[in-house]
């Protein structure tokens, strides 16, 4: 089977790879819903000017250079996913951060995981006592890639 690989770009600027059977078969999925961002989620996907590249079942494998070029952008778009999980599992205290994980620490409010802002002093008084944090890129927290 032949697949064409398209470099698709989601409304957010996000860059990545689709492998489809034919040109259609990208617009049907795309028309369906069934495409989306790996970075953030979104559906609003476009195909980016490229090269044609053909995947052809039975063939050789992809040349050294191919499977080095796409292996970081895979490994960058695996990361950021599991970033966004992550955040979409704890509770943005905001400016809160230290004040909320030394009561957490010493169990005067509920244990949970949360996120916010601190700076680089709390976030050392932090770790001084015990309390283990770590940072996150700003950009990472944008409400929008969530």
């Amino acid at each position: 089977m032949t697949f064409k690989v398209f470099d698709l770009q989601c409304e957010r600027g996000h860059v990545f790879e689709g492998w489809f059977s034919s040109h259609s078969d990208f617009d049907t999925q795309r028309e369906r819903g069934l495409i989306s961002c790996p970075l953030c989620d979104s559906k609003t996907i476009d195909k980016k000017p490229s090269a044609p590249m053909l995947n052809v079942s039975g063939s050789k494998e992809p040349g050294p250079s191919s499977r080095a070029a796409s292996k970081p952008a895979a490994m960058q778009a695996a990361m950021l996913q599991h970033l966004r999980q992550l955040l979409r599992q704890t509770e943005n205290v905001g400016e809160r951060f230290a004040a909320e994980a030394r009561r957490i620490h010493h169990g005067e409010a509920p244990e949970r995981p949360i996120r916010g802002v601190a700076t680089y002093e709390e976030q050392q008084s932090l770790v001084e006592e015990g309390i283990p944090v770590a940072a996150i890129p700003a950009l990472l927290d944008d409400e929008r890639l969530q």
